[in-house]
């Protein structure tokens, strides 16, 4: 029997959907995410024979998801199908977090016959315009003849320009008979970039006396991390992750220091103020993951910012550069490193003494979180006492993530979603190895978090999985629970159950004097939920069983293939706003509504 993994050499005659089909495994797909549909069902006739395993998912917004978190944990492409359509309009959200992401995403998107084209048929859209915002590239297969050429591109742009792209192709031109030869990858290497800059930039941190790392997504990418921590101990400087990339740089290193951006780590913060060099290394510096957090406005305003990015056009679009490099993270740490190397550096005095500075401000950020076990607003104090006279227990949400950050088994993957809890958790969650940590960055969508790592966890099926949600976030993507179950991809979720949308009730607390409109959830016990799905559930109302409760789950998913659903009864008070930057105190003009302000 021939090899289904093999691809097919020279120019050969087949149909189109042949063509695809190859092209695909000409690229290593082995696994895709969607809904069967009958525009690509002809291609999906053949997925089996060819070793392509489609999982099917509950909704296609999830597969899309989990495209991106296959892409994220492996470093391979992630990929996505569905009808055309409707099918396809549910992935724009998914795809979009992919786009802030930088994962390289392949939607294909099978459209409406050629015939049937502007006449409003069935699930008919015009579907590129959907993802012009949110894809590198769009390929539209206009000739059968062309489809693995354009199936080709998609793939090679997708990881070329670090980012999703979308292959358009009619239903009507999986059909025919066509003669084409399947293209291979053609993978390029990213230098570090240019020699001048490189130069000055070295130069920089050579006079530097307080260097500072920002370590990013692009050093992620770009399997840099290790060259990223050899520079670090050079210059001896502290690392700082960019925000929501807390797996950018080892949390058990001493030069460390946690993540900047919202609800991320004082130290890191109290340590870049300082800084008069800061290396932003494969970090485009977004505007959320560095703002003014915990009262400190810590960017440094006189420090020489030297920044690192394989995409020119992020260079000095959210802060002011003094070097702008555009190159690999990688390369670049290790052109820099090979630039330092035998110089003596103005900063080489001072390391031990850095070296017991950084020390000191991670144990004071450590002490405080261990101390910080509620919030302390008049709000949140409200909140504690209300619980405490109700029925049954309610944990606090920073207790619980110290223990669950406590219980964390080594190697372990963890998604979060978008939420207030999920948001504190950013200064809990610090991870070994790169490609552990996963979020919505900057699109900030919910139900993101259990899809995603359904998705990791397809492509790394030998490392312990966790998501952490809301209980409104989770309640948009719970379904996909059966997804896992029913095809054996065992992860686990911890759901923090406080009955609310916090992160906008929070607004409302500060902004809206307590008016509290649309923000309460009544919801059923999402234990019973998960196990009405075929899922373990276990409800946790005390502190000493958060712990044991994922323990016992991720040995459940590691050692019997159970997913099992964490529900944590969590009280309803709160941290800091999302968006207060975005509000004001309310004005009104008229009469009836003076009274609100």
């Amino acid at each position: 029997m021939a090899d289904s993994r093999s691809v097919v050499q020279g120019v050969t005659k087949m149909t189109p959907s042949e063509a695809f089909v190859e092209t695909l495994v000409s690229f290593g797909v082995t696994d895709m995410f969607g809904i069967m549909g009958s525009a690509f069902m002809d291609a999906m006739d053949i997925f089996a024979p060819a070793g392509i395993r489609l999982i099917p998912v509950v909704h296609e917004q999830g597969a899309a998801h989990m495209a991106d978190g296959y892409a994220r944990s492996s470093g391979r492409h992630g990929v996505v199908i569905a009808q055309n359509g409707p099918g396809i309009s549910n992935c724009v959200t998914a795809i979009a977090a992919a786009f802030w992401a930088h994962t390289p995403v392949v939607i294909i998107t099978p459209e409406t016959g050629t015939m049937g084209l502007g006449l409003g048929g069935f699930q008919e859209a015009n579907q590129l315009p959907m993802f012009q915002e949110f894809v590198k590239y769009a390929g539209h297969v206009n000739n059968n003849k062309r489809m693995a050429e354009m199936t080709a591109r998609c793939f090679d742009r997708a990881v070329r320009d670090i980012g999703p792209t979308q292959l358009n192709i009619p239903r009507d031109l999986f059909y025919g008979e066509i003669e084409v030869e399947i293209p291979k990858p053609l993978p390029l290497e990213r230098g570090p970039g240019g020699s001048h800059a490189l130069d000055e930039a070295a130069q920089m941190l050579a006079e530097a006396e307080f260097p500072v790392i920002v370590s990013g997504g692009g050093v992620v990418m770009a399997d840099g991390v290790e060259e990223c921590r050899a520079l670090a101990e050079r210059l001896g400087a502290p690392v700082v992750n960019s925000y929501l990339h807390n797996d950018s740089f080892p949390a058990s290193h001493p030069l460390w220091t946690g993540p900047l951006g919202y609800q991320g780590s004082k130290a890191a913060m109290k340590l870049i103020s300082r800084a008069d060099v800061v290396l932003a290394l494969g970090t485009r510096l977004g505007p959320f993951g560095t703002l003014p957090q915990h009262g400190m406005d810590y960017w440094p305003k006189d420090a020489k910012i030297i920044q690192v990015d394989a995409d020119s056009s992020q260079i000095g679009l959210v802060k002011k550069v003094t070097v702008g490099i555009c190159g690999d993270a990688r390369e670049a740490a290790v052109a820099l490193l090979d630039r330092l190397e035998g110089t003596t550096l103005k900063c080489d005095s001072s390391k031990e003494q850095r070296a017991a500075e950084i020390q000191a401000e991670k144990d004071a950020w450590e002490a405080e979180l261990s101390d910080w076990i509620h919030e302390r607003d008049p709000f949140s104090l409200d909140m504690i006492a209300e619980a405490e006279a109700e029925e049954g227990n309610w944990l606090h949400p920073r207790q619980v993530l110290r223990e669950l950050e406590k219980a964390m088994p080594p190697r372990v993957m963890v998604s979060t979603d978008i939420g207030n809890i999920n948001a504190v958790a950013n200064s809990y969650l610090r991870f070994e190895e790169p490609r552990s940590f996963f979020a919505p960055m900057s699109w900030g969508n919910c139900g993101y978090s259990l899809p995603t790592m359904i998705g990791a966890k397809a492509a790394c099926p030998d490392r312990p999985a966790v998501a952490y949600a809301g209980d409104g976030a989770w309640a948009m993507s719970m379904v996909e629970i059966m997804t896992a179950v029913r095809h054996d991809i065992p992860v686990t979720a911890v759901v923090f159950h406080n009955r609310q949308w916090g992160a906008e009730k929070k607004n409302q607390v500060d902004f809206y004097s307590r008016r509290f409109v649309a923000d309460e959830l009544d919801n059923p016990s999402f234990a019973d939920v998960a196990r009405s799905m075929g899922a373990e559930g276990i409800t946790v109302d005390r502190l000493e069983d958060v712990g044991p409760a994922l323990t016992k789950a991720i040995e459940a998913q590691m050692n019997d293939r159970k997913t099992t659903v964490i529900e944590i009864m969590c009280t309803r008070e709160l941290g800091d706003p999302f968006r207060r930057d975005a509000l004001n105190k309310p004005v009104r003009f008229l009469d009836k509504y003076k009274d609100y302000v």
